[in-house]
């Protein structure tokens, strides 16, 4: 009779027809008592009980040497664990809260070392460094998340998620490459998964926006050039897709040559015309780094140029003269500190010859360039990779190419992993195309009902603007405007 009652409250769900998981779970234990936990090779730094955004307890420590970690607990436990991933170098711990007022557990590690997202010196001379950022970290993190998760609720996840962009995205692919069993859905965004070819591009950028090495953050390109260039892409190209809206809907259909630019009389940069060089420079981003033939990196599609956080913030520096763009910083830094591990390397010098022998220690642990997803297929894993067109920090055409060499391999790939490309997005968002969605209920549904994306709905939101959102199909469909509703609203587009 005892244990009739016991169960009483389990039999009364199951006959109101409500999963016994949708209750939320509650800590086994205080949260003071993880302070006293005690796990291979992990020391727990410090523990607190805190009250927002909710209730939870927020737990840091050390996994080995230097792998500094978070783990957020909420009190109310939806019994999902999450990993967030990182930007730039990393080097820094991205907390969870958002994730913590869902009910999921969640977890993130600065990867083994303290820096900012655009400095690499942390790695020089230091291999287990290197190691850990490359891929160990985010695997260790997750391994001992996970089992403080199962100390604290007495029970373990039900379902493990990771999400991250740019650098996460990569780590996503990472994960499931890997170390398929420690995600059960991926969320990866915009992802950097191929670091020295990635770095290539950025060299040759520089090389081609920074000439003078008389003068090293004057770029050649200018405002004044950005602004012309977008504005003659968009008049040739933006009505391909039916619409008048600023946006590219598959940049791969834009024929623009760059000859028909307005040129400078004599050589000279003006600010309504381009220089031989300036175009020149313009069409070394288009085209991509090349060796003997062979694509190291593919070029940037057209789309973004004239934006805030377009080309000026990546590509040509935000003010001419003062600073240097992204791509300069993260190129540099990674062959600095990361290839030849030579602080004084110019990156105007580099000619490219033995790239591919220079650069295989540092692909071998960075990146996440296997077209094998088999064992994350096989344990039932799910993810979705997504990238904006218009981002200017890694090529959209680099995904794709990674993608179409999965498929190629595996016809069935869809079966698992989905490619979505965002039409008049930047990196990791922003830009002219909406970019709103939550991929991590996508990735869920996708994992724990069945439900594969068939379409996902973007929203944006600016001010002083009406709100857009549009549909996006997966790779390679895309969305087509029927030519009669509302432009404004992703029901006046249909999949092609």
């Amino acid at each position: 009779m005892k244990n009739t009652l016991q169960f009483l409250p389990i039999l009364l769900f199951m006959f109101a027809g409500i999963p016994v998981h949708a209750q939320p779970k509650s800590p086994c234990q205080p949260c003071a008592d993880l302070q006293e936990l005690r796990l291979p090779d992990v020391k727990i730094s410090s523990v607190e009980a805190l009250q927002e955004p909710v209730a939870y307890c927020k737990l840091s420590g050390v996994i080995g040497k230097e792998i500094r970690f978070e783990v957020v607990l909420p009190e109310q436990w939806n019994e999902r664990f999450s990993l967030s991933g990182n930007g730039g170098f990393a080097g820094a711990i991205q907390t969870g809260h958002a994730r913590v007022r869902q009910g999921f557990a969640n977890a993130a590690t600065d990867t083994g070392h303290q820096g900012g997202p655009l400095d690499g010196s942390w790695a020089e001379g230091h291999p287990e460094r290197q190691i850990n950022f490359g891929h160990l970290a985010v695997h260790r993190t997750a391994v001992t998340a996970k089992e403080i998760v199962q100390q604290y609720y007495c029970i373990a996840p039900r379902y493990s998620y990771f999400v991250g962009c740019s650098r996460g995205g990569g780590q996503g692919m990472m994960a499931a490459q890997r170390y398929p069993d420690d995600f059960d859905g991926i969320v990866a965004g915009a992802p950097a998964f191929t670091w020295p070819a990635m770095a290539a591009e950025f060299v040759r950028n520089c090389q081609s926006v920074y000439p003078d090495t008389s003068a090293p953050d004057q770029p050649i390109i200018t405002t004044a050039n950005l602004e012309i260039l977008e504005k003659h892409i968009l008049n040739q190209c933006d009505t391909l897709d039916g619409l008048a809206d600023g946006i590219l809907n598959d940049p791969r259909a834009c024929h623009f040559d760059l000859s028909s630019l307005p040129k400078c009389p004599v050589e000279q940069a003006g600010e309504d015309c381009f220089t031989v060089e300036q175009i020149a420079a313009i069409q070394e981003i288009y085209n991509g780094t090349d060796l003997k033939g062979k694509s190291i990196y593919p070029g940037f599609p057209f789309g973004g140029e004239n934006e805030p956080n377009g080309w000026r913030a990546w590509m040509t520096g935000p003010k001419e003269g003062k600073s240097v763009g992204r791509h300069f910083s993260l190129g540099t830094e990674i062959f600095k500190h990361l290839v030849f591990h030579d602080a004084n390397w110019d990156c105007r010098q580099y000619d490219f010859t033995n790239f591919y022998q220079q650069t295989r220690h540092a692909a071998s642990f960075l990146d996440a360039t296997s077209t094998d997803y088999q064992a994350f297929h096989k344990r039932g894993g799910k993810m979705l990779l997504y990238h904006g067109w218009s981002d200017p920090a890694l090529s959209a055409l680099a995904t794709i190419e990674h993608y179409e060499a999965v498929q190629k391999q595996d016809p069935n790939l869809q079966d698992y992993v989905r490619l979505y490309l965002l039409p008049g997005v930047l990196h990791c968002g922003d830009g002219p195309g909406p970019s709103q969605t939550d991929w991590l209920q996508l990735v869920r549904d996708w994992v724990e009902n069945g439900q594969a994306p068939e379409k996902v709905v973007l929203s944006r939101r600016r001010k002083g603007q009406p709100r857009l959102s549009r549909p996006v199909f997966p790779y390679p469909a895309t969305a087509v405007y029927d030519g009669k509703g509302d432009p404004n609203l992703e029901s006046s587009f249909k999949r092609k």
